[in-house]
């Protein structure tokens, strides 16, 4: 880690213990969602209760529902159709991630801008996250969209912290520099803040690493790793040779192949234009 990354580090964490940037946080009814579905002893009815003491979240999950992502046969219109058929669990993900989206929002017109372009990198990883952990036996969907959205969390409070104290920061690419030396840090913070399992947290801090190797079957960190290397984010990152890439073989792609296949692009496209409007 480079001395101007460190620095920015020190600030960032200096910041966040004397509340000068607070950590994003989940609303707290999702909290109390992912508790009631781990504790596994949660009825339809008892999720879609908690659900409904926020209607901003219950609205979204409604729409989510209802979008092409889950191609639903007749109309859900209302809390515990929707868990019904989507299933505990799935909503449990869900509801995360719609407030996962609360977190990139901001008043400050400053760093608006900056927001946005994060959230539309994390929604495009997470829609091929999506697509390609159907092709794995091992992995579940909605976990995998999870963990693209999640990737690169840990940038938010260093856009947060350049708009308060531009003079840490000698231009916008040198934020972008800086960003990548130390976001998996702090997304790991954010993550352990949340109380968020190791798969996660693992991709928050091992997401830019495409030399990771490792004994096991394939996991979060190689499906973000194959969605990256997809949407062309990080030809500056990774090598040109995708054979030398583990996670491209962990998860049996070809890496002669750079682009999905075309009968899965119907789905990218659903699965993207979903997130967007949730």
């Amino acid at each position: 880690m480079s001395e101007q990354a460190k620095i920015v580090l020190q600030q960032l964490i200096k910041a966040v213990e004397t509340d000068q940037i607070k950590l994003p946080t989940l609303p707290e009814v999702a909290l109390k969602i992912r508790e009631a579905v781990e504790k596994d002893n949660q009825s339809a009815i008892d999720i879609a209760n908690l659900l409904s003491q926020d209607t901003s979240l219950s609205a979204r999950l409604l729409q989510l529902a209802n979008s092409p992502l889950y191609r639903a046969r007749a109309e859900i219109d209302n809390l515990q159709m929707a868990v019904t058929r989507l299933g505990i669990r799935i909503v449990k993900d869900l509801v995360v991630m719609l407030a996962i989206k609360q977190t990139f929002k901001t008043k400050d017109k400053g760093i608006e801008a900056q927001f946005k372009d994060i959230w539309q990198t994390s929604v495009d990883v997470a829609a091929v996250c999506r697509v390609l952990a159907k092709t794995q036996p091992g992995l579940d969907v909605e976990h995998a969209m999870l963990a693209g959205l999640i990737h690169n969390i840990g940038s938010l409070p260093i856009i947060e912290l350049a708009d308060r104290q531009p003079s840490l920061f000698s231009s916008t690419q040198n934020i972008k520099d800086i960003t990548n030396e130390i976001q998996g840090e702090l997304g790991e913070k954010i993550l352990h803040f949340w109380n968020f399992p190791e798969s996660l947290i693992n991709v928050t801090k091992h997401w830019d690493q495409f030399t990771r190797n490792h004994e096991t079957k394939a996991d979060y960190v190689d499906i973000v790793q194959a969605a990256i290397l997809h949407t062309k984010l990080a030809a500056s990152q990774a090598q040109e040779d995708w054979s030398k890439i583990p996670a491209i073989s962990k998860l049996g792609l070809d890496p002669g192949v750079r682009k999905l296949d075309e009968s899965l692009q119907i789905e990218l496209d659903d699965t993207r234009k979903s997130l967007m409007q949730a």
